[in-house]
């Protein structure tokens, strides 16, 4: 069983590595698939963790309780309010821009690259949409908090 020592320390690191992801999303016009992905998933593993803590409050110390209340905030009101919405804006935008690339360029005849050319387009509009899905369910569970 992990002392209360080395529970804080992993807290701590976990909140450290969220707030370099934030700083790195706050700083970025888009973010890549995968940078959101490894985001929202830092967002969630961190959210988890203080959920798990706040349950066993009466063990934890102060100070743990302390810094779990900056987290969240940290959260709240960095990423919820302002990072997760231009995430939402930028995946959206990305894929009306892909779906109007592909059905501009659908007509007649296609030469073999111009196939290649519409087989990564799909892929990247699939992998996009695939995101936003994800990132919408983020979405679903803020509603219901």
């Amino acid at each position: 069983m992990p002392s209360t020592e080395d529970i804080s320390k992993m807290f701590e690191d976990e909140s450290q590595k969220l707030k370099n992801f934030l700083d790195v999303a706050d700083s970025k016009i888009n973010m890549n698939i995968p940078e959101i992905v490894e985001t929202y998933y830092q967002v969630m593993n961190v959210s988890s963790m203080a959920t798990m803590l706040k349950q066993q409050a009466d063990s934890e110390p102060e100070e743990l309780l302390e810094r779990i209340g900056q987290t969240e905030k940290l959260i709240s009101e960095r990423f919820d309010s302002s990072i997760h919405p231009k995430i939402m804006d930028n995946l959206s935008s990305s894929i009306q821009k892909l779906t109007k690339n592909l059905q501009s360029e659908s007509t007649g005849e296609k030469s073999k690259e111009q196939i290649e050319k519409d087989a990564k387009l799909f892929d990247e509009l699939r992998q996009t949409m695939s995101t936003k899905e994800f990132v919408e369910q983020y979405d679903s569970g803020l509603a219901h908090d």
